[in-house]
């Protein structure tokens, strides 16, 4: 019976809080440090990962953009696609990638990282509820202690946390992202022309145009990485068949067949009204659905097609996201931490007790 409460309790919700000071413990840093360590090497790791992904996915990011836009239209629009995104060369998908972009992919992804955990796990604090799940949190079994977080009360409290979170967090990806987005969908030459022309804030230059529907697009995919496939895997798939295979194609998935269904709606509405706005030069979001829906009716904003350009783009980066994020950086948790401790938190202890040392023999002196 000992051992049966041992077990539950550390597989409790009491614990999975815990997991990231159990590594803390190990290397002997103490919890202050090794939180803010701990985010600042997710969402750089999540930054590499995705600048890298982005990078050589370029062609088949170009294809989806013309896919959701309104230079393909009627029949055989993937074939369009293709056709105008190697117009140029089977290269000229690159060509459009500049230091912007690159900087860009790194800090979208990484500020995502970071936003996220950052604002889930203040607002976890505020509302006194449970963080995201995270790394070996998903495969640990449910226990009865979990019935104790099953009030109506902490229901509504961690369901605003896990709302506000993800807002939070895709508003300022966005405006680290959608300025080059738009460069990169235009062309550079072509965009800042466009942009020279636009009466527009110093702000509202920074988050570049179309930026509500990028922000919309950008909700829905973290909402799905980082709360729906985590939480539902966690909590609903079959415990026995809980591994690292399944939650890989677990994450695939969900990214495919639930992030990516409504995304793509946003995609189509932020690539119409760019074009709208190459026109026009200006964006009225009520104008580009109107003469969406007019021209093409509901397939102005999803089709098939379209959808599998969207997957093809994000899928390979967004859907092995959850995988990388919870099984891949943990094992290098270990390693981080006992260098920041080596390096920069042991010296700086060191050179304290000598201050303090020396402050003792002169106080001792005089």
């Amino acid at each position: 019976m000992q051992r049966e409460n041992q077990e539950i309790t550390a597989s409790s919700p009491f614990q999975r809080k815990k997991d990231a000071d159990l590594v803390a413990d190990q290397v002997g840093l103490p919890c202050l440090i090794a939180e803010p360590a701990l985010i600042t090497y997710r969402s750089i790791g999540v930054g590499i990962f995705g600048m890298g992904a982005r990078s050589l996915g370029m062609p088949l990011e170009k294809i989806a953009l013309f896919m959701n836009s309104s230079q393909v239209s009627g029949k055989g629009q993937f074939l369009q696609a293709m056709q105008l995104t190697f117009r140029e060369g089977a290269f000229a998908p690159y060509r459009v990638i500049g230091s912007a972009s690159l900087v860009a992919w790194f800090l979208q992804y990484s500020v995502m990282g970071a936003a996220f955990q950052t604002f889930d796990h203040s607002l976890s604090k505020l509302f006194s509820v449970k963080p995201v799940y995270y790394g070996n949190e998903l495969m640990r079994p449910r226990t009865r202690h979990d019935e104790e977080y099953s009030s109506s009360d902490y229901r509504m409290k961690s369901t605003i946390k896990s709302v506000l979170s993800p807002i939070m967090s895709a508003a300022l990806e966005t405006k680290v992202s959608n300025r080059a987005e738009v460069q990169r969908f235009f062309g550079k030459q072509q965009f800042a022309a466009i942009e020279n022309g636009l009466k527009t804030t110093g702000l509202q230059r920074m988050a570049g145009p179309a930026f509500t529907p990028c922000m919309m697009r950008n909700l829905i995919m973290c909402q799905t990485t980082f709360i729906l496939t985590p939480t539902t895997y966690a909590i609903y798939f079959p415990q026995e068949k809980k591994n690292k295979s399944s939650l890989f194609w677990y994450g695939l998935g969900m990214n495919i067949f639930v992030g990516n269904v409504a995304a793509i709606t946003q995609q189509a509405l932020w690539g119409r009204s760019l074009d709208y706005l190459a026109k026009h030069g200006q964006i009225r979001y009520s104008e580009v659905i109107r003469e969406g829906l007019e021209k093409e009716g509901i397939r102005a904003f999803f089709t098939v097609p379209r959808w599998f350009s969207r997957v093809l783009m994000n899928c390979p980066v967004q859907g092995c996201l959850p995988y990388f994020y919870n099984e891949v950086l943990p094992l290098g948790e270990y390693t981080y931490l006992s260098a920041i401790k080596m390096f920069i938190y042991q010296p700086f202890l060191e050179e304290v007790e000598s201050l303090q040392e020396k402050r003792r023999e002169e106080v001792e002196t005089t």
